[in-house]
């Protein structure tokens, strides 16, 4: 099993081959646990007004890209926020 780092690394290569379970474990780290589940789509709030969701869905047992690359997005705003606060 990939740790967080890996699957990263992984969307970042290659956004049309991530598993959707590996992107829902990132989404449910950064953002918590998903609005909405059990169905083919998982909504997940982000911390900051506006649009604050990511909304995935399972194709098959994959993820997205566009989903993968709003994802990516969305941490790379996260940690500029982070970063901002220090």
């Amino acid at each position: 099993m990939a740790n967080l780092e890996e699957i990263i690394a992984q969307m970042i290569r290659n956004p049309q081959d991530v598993r959707f379970s590996d992107l829902c474990k990132v989404c449910e780290h950064y953002f918590g646990p998903p609005r909405q589940g059990g169905t083919s789509h998982r909504v997940y709030r982000t911390p900051w007004p506006g649009d604050p969701r990511v909304n995935l869905q399972n194709k098959q047992g994959k993820a997205r890209a566009y989903q993968v690359r709003q994802v990516l997005k969305a941490l790379a705003k996260l940690e500029l926020e982070n970063d901002s606060e220090k």
